[in-house]
């Protein structure tokens, strides 16, 4: 099953809140749905892309929603609407750069050996 979403060959991983304390919970789904559709159909999710993408109902920062925080970089953005999330995608997944006006923390995790 991992083999089958590219567990291994990950460079990035994607957490995003859907609500409902940050953000009404359909707003939430939206940008959750536009996410998996958009990663997908740029083949960066998935067997062969190098991107995971996860939804939770709370990141603890209830405030500003969608939240979501992007792994390695621990990155963290708020504001995450479906506009927002396309340039999530295209600049820091694709990219590799840091949505600066979105970014509200940082938080590198070292890595595991």
């Amino acid at each position: 099953m991992a083999e089958q979403f590219g567990v291994g060959k990950l460079s990035r991983h994607l957490f995003i809140c859907v609500g409902p304390d940050c953000v009404d919970q359909q707003t939430g789904e939206q940008t959750w749905e536009y996410l998996k559709k958009r990663m997908k159909q740029l083949n960066i999710a998935g067997p062969d892309g190098p991107c995971y993408r996860t939804k939770c109902q709370c990141l603890r920062i209830c405030i500003a929603g969608p939240i979501a925080v992007v792994y390695p970089e621990g990155t963290w953005y708020q504001n995450v609407t479906i506009e927002n999330a396309e340039r999530i995608i295209q600049e820091h997944l694709i990219g590799g750069r840091v949505v600066e006006d979105l970014c509200f923390a940082r938080n590198v995790l070292p890595a595991c050996e």
